[in-house]
């Protein structure tokens, strides 16, 4: 009689063991033992009022930006400021050649002088024609005295009006600052020859003290918030001030005052600009310099539902899981006004005392039960368990 004997891998002898326990505990062969219900962090929501602030991007703007260019034409013969400096309304800024323009001024007023000199004998000769018209001076002889008269009066007049055009001229000779800020760097050299109204600047003059600072808006939002307004459910505020954030992630100090909203849309972007002032003293905001800025429009009664808690499916719409009876969790469409913090906003979609789910729910479906946990959210986005935080300490 032959006798076979098998020889069992360590697999085998594994799966008779597994086989041989799941018996043990009644589960049938090839399935696991039930589990309990997951453990879900939650945190209970509640209508609150919230400021319903919106953050737009920016850009700073020069409250005063001048271009310097020549009145006159001639040499540069004197630059006359340090780029950089701060300027006073009418500092001097270049001096051109003005040689030919002083000999212009004392051409005009020596005209003048003329001028001043016949003024009094045409008015004598009128004067003597009007005595004697009719006993040695016709009325002819009276009409042509009397226009000459008038011609030399016409010509001071002309003399004295080309005499202040000189003057003027010799004045432009010296370029002066128009506004107060700092000039630019300049873009020529003494000794340049320069033109009237030439195109090309010789400096530019910037105001940054106060500085404008350009928001961008869409048209959507805006009639997002007037709609809220109209229906009572955002109560705005009667002074719009904005906070900027700055390149580097710094706060601006400084408190912005709305100046005045863009009367129309863009038509490639679809968004409206948006002008606040603020004090810039110490120049930290630079013209041309991009900023965050934020705006509070308001109140309104909503509740914040941190970040974490949610998702978007494909279609844009926000979700999230609220703990119900028996400790089901149902998922819930969400309606959010934007984001304050690290929190949406949310109008619709919860109910005062809600169970809303913030951690363990990643492999949540709806109709499936959980074990929720009262959790809190630090600053920090970490969550905690209350209950851990309020138990007391064990000594050792």
């Amino acid at each position: 009689m032959m006798v076979r004997v098998w020889k069992m891998t360590g697999a085998a002898v594994a799966l008779a063991a597994s086989s041989t326990l799941l018996a043990a505990q009644g589960a049938p062969f090839g399935e696991m033992p039930p589990m309990g219900p997951s453990e879900v962090g939650v945190i209970a929501v509640n209508l609150q009022e919230i400021p319903r602030v919106v953050t737009s991007p920016g850009r700073a703007v020069a409250s005063q930006d001048v271009s310097v260019r020549p009145r006159v034409g001639g040499v540069i013969e004197e630059i006359l400021y340090t780029p950089g400096q701060l300027l006073k309304v009418g500092d001097p800024l270049f001096r051109i050649d003005d040689a030919s323009y002083v000999a212009a001024v004392a051409t005009a007023r020596a005209d003048v002088a003329t001028a001043e000199a016949n003024l009094p004998v045409m008015q004598a000769a009128y004067d003597r024609a009007q005595q004697l018209s009719g006993r040695g001076y016709t009325e002819a002889e009276v009409e042509a005295a009397q226009s000459s008269l008038a011609e030399a009066k016409a010509t001071l007049d002309a003399n004295k009006a080309a005499l202040d055009y000189a003057e003027t001229e010799l004045s432009w000779t010296t370029l002066r600052s128009p506004i107060a800020g700092r000039a630019d760097v300049t873009s020529v050299s003494v000794g340049d020859l320069v033109t009237a109204s030439q195109a090309d600047e010789l400096t530019t003059i910037v105001t940054s003290d106060p500085i404008y600072v350009d928001m961008v808006e869409s048209s959507s939002r805006i009639l997002s918030v007037r709609k809220g307004i109209a229906e009572g459910t955002l109560e705005r505020n009667d002074n719009l001030e904005a906070t900027l954030t700055l390149e580097n992630g710094d706060i601006y100090r400084g408190v912005g005052e709305l100046v005045t909203p863009s009367n129309t849309v863009s038509t490639t972007t679809g968004t409206v600009t948006i002008r606040f002032a603020f004090d810039n003293p110490e120049q930290i905001i630079i013209p041309g310099m991009f900023v965050r800025g934020a705006v509070t429009l308001g109140t309104m009664q909503a509740y914040l539902v941190p970040q974490r808690a949610t998702s978007r499916s494909n279609s844009g719409k926000l979700t999230a899981y609220v703990v119900g009876e028996d400790n089901i969790v149902e998922q819930v469409t969400l309606v959010d006004e934007g984001a304050y913090e690290n929190a949406w906003i949310v109008r619709e979609g919860l109910s005062d005392g809600d169970q809303l789910v913030v951690d363990g729910f990643s492999s949540l479906r709806s109709g499936q039960e959980v074990s929720p946990v009262p959790v809190t959210i630090d600053e920090n986005g970490v969550t905690q368990d209350i209950s851990a935080d309020t138990a007391p300490a064990v000594e050792e």
